[in-house]
């Protein structure tokens, strides 16, 4: 989807999954390469106007991944979470930040999500998405050059292979 906001200063709503290989020698981040931004990137993309995050970040992986649900367990931290009456509460992020988009002055809050996996993709990535996977451990992510992956984005990763898969309980993503 593109930009919904489109004027200076404006801010798009993203949502993104960051997808941890536990069946590996050692745990590993599967990033893809932006088609456009030739970075790699977690996966995820705009929350559309019919969606909130969750459901957003569930079709972004789908459609980028090729990862069905049932593939994958959410990250999450163990402690007691209020119970709402009335709202829907949502699965705990890994992050929310606000970075600038690209050179204009527009800005992306993502909604980061961190998720688990032992297998390979047993869905197809659309068409229209990137091809090109990869996985990565910790000392492959800290061999990344600055034009190669946003620092952002290596430090979230970085923090989820070093601190989030070991505290924090794999919970299947119906949860």
């Amino acid at each position: 989807m593109p930009h919904i906001h489109t004027e200076p200063g404006q801010h798009d709503l993203t949502v993104s999954a960051y997808i941890v290989r536990m069946d590996l020698p050692e745990p590993a981040i599967i990033l893809h390469k932006h088609r456009k931004l030739n970075k790699w990137l977690q996966f995820g993309g705009h929350v559309e106007p019919h969606e909130n995050p969750w459901q957003a970040v569930q079709r972004e992986i789908r459609e980028e991944s090729g990862y069905e649900l049932s593939q994958l367990k959410l990250l999450q931290p163990n402690f007691k979470r209020p119970e709402l009456h009335g709202a829907i509460s949502h699965p705990w992020p890994v992050s929310i930040n606000t970075h600038k988009f690209g050179d204009l002055d527009h800005y992306h809050t993502d909604i980061a999500y961190a998720l688990t996996t032992a297998e390979n993709p047993t869905g197809t990535v659309t068409n229209d998405e990137s091809q090109a996977f990869r996985t990565f451990t910790h000392t492959e992510l800290l061999a990344l050059g600055p034009d190669e992956i946003p620092e952002d984005v290596r430090g979230i990763a970085l923090v989820i292979l070093n601190d989030y898969i070991k505290t924090w309980q794999q919970v299947p993503v119906s949860v």
